[in-house]
């Protein structure tokens, strides 16, 4: 009877270890992704593939999908770099940046172009690029891709900033904050992502100066691009066409519905910056945006050459290797 009870005993616990092995066991099989984009119209197709599950959908079946959102660009790619995120939507000059200083990322898709616009204060004078000498002048980074796209076109016009020895004085802040920032009197010039540039000339009276398509790269190269690490490339590839997938489905998605897109982009920036922007503003800045997944290389090299230019980059780049479209093909 002993002998019997302790068998018993005997195959329940082996039961239990068993029950204990496959939980363990699914847990290391499930897979979590992460993904990080920027309260910005250049991020819509990250806004729409995260509404639709578009990612979930894409991606190998039970795999588990976390959002992140970033103000800038140099905190989107330490995220990168630590592994706190897989990938997601950034512009291409953070990425150039810090890919020339041997952080592992590259390009696997264009975002949106368009959608940076140069906003004059209202009172500051300011009525052509030629006044902007000796103004004060603000964008999200210094060495952002809006940094880079204006300080290009400002220096085809003979004006540079303090930076580099210029008169136009720098200053940095998160474009949800500009319209507060020009309220002081302190900024006089706002190169804005959309939907930003609308909320000033609608808001604040702003000017604008430069337009979207006006702007260096304005229209060729993409403000924003799908980056991911190339570990990840060469660990799980399923994994990274799922992601490209994903975002050319939202992509699609975008120029079949624009207006189901912008609801979309007005839920999502209110949620992250708290400021619901009225159906007036993201109009308008729509029609400063182009949603395409192509990716240009010698744009990015042109790019990158002008940030070389600028003393944003202490070398001259080579971005040969920067872009994989394998997966865009």
């Amino acid at each position: 009877m002993k002998k019997i009870i302790l068998l018993i005993a005997i195959i329940a616990l082996t039961g239990i270890l068993a029950a204990c092995g496959s939980s363990e066991a699914s847990k290391e099989d499930a897979s979590t992704i992460t993904i990080g984009y920027f309260p910005n119209l250049d991020h819509v197709p990250a806004m729409v593939a995260k509404e639709k599950g578009l990612y979930e959908k894409n991606l190998p079946e039970g795999t588990k999908v976390d959002y992140v959102t970033f103000a800038d660009g140099a905190d989107f790619m330490t995220a990168l770099k630590t592994g706190d995120i897989d990938g997601g939507l950034v512009g291409p000059g953070p990425a150039m940046n810090n890919y020339t200083n041997g952080a592992d990322v590259t390009m696997i898709a264009g975002g949106a172009s368009g959608g940076t616009v140069v906003m004059a204060r209202d009172g500051s004078g300011i009525e052509s690029v030629e006044d902007i000498a000796g103004k004060t002048f603000i964008t999200p980074r210094v060495g952002c891709t809006h940094d880079v796209q204006f300080e290009t076109f400002m220096k085809e016009a003979g004006i540079t900033s303090n930076r580099i020895g210029g008169e136009m004085i720098h200053q940095t802040g998160k474009p949800a904050q500009y319209e507060a920032m020009f309220a002081t009197g302190k900024v006089d010039v706002a190169v804005a992502p959309e939907p930003w540039a609308t909320v000033l000339e609608q808001n604040t009276g702003a000017k604008v100066i430069i337009e979207a398509d006006e702007i260096s790269f304005g229209t060729t190269l993409p403000a924003s691009v799908l980056v991911t690490s190339g570990k990840l490339i060469e660990e799980n590839k399923e994994m990274v066409q799922g992601i490209v997938d994903a975002h050319k489905e939202a992509t699609a998605f975008i120029s079949e519905n624009p207006e189901e897109a912008k609801g979309i982009a007005i839920t999502a920036i209110d949620e992250i910056t708290g400021q619901k922007l009225d159906k007036s503003v993201i109009d308008g800045a729509w029609e400063n945006m182009i949603f395409d997944t192509a990716l240009a290389p010698e744009e990015i090299q042109a790019f990158g050459d002008s940030s070389f230019d600028l003393k944003f980059l202490k070398e001259q780049p080579d971005f040969s290797t920067l872009a994989d479209t394998q997966f865009l093909n």
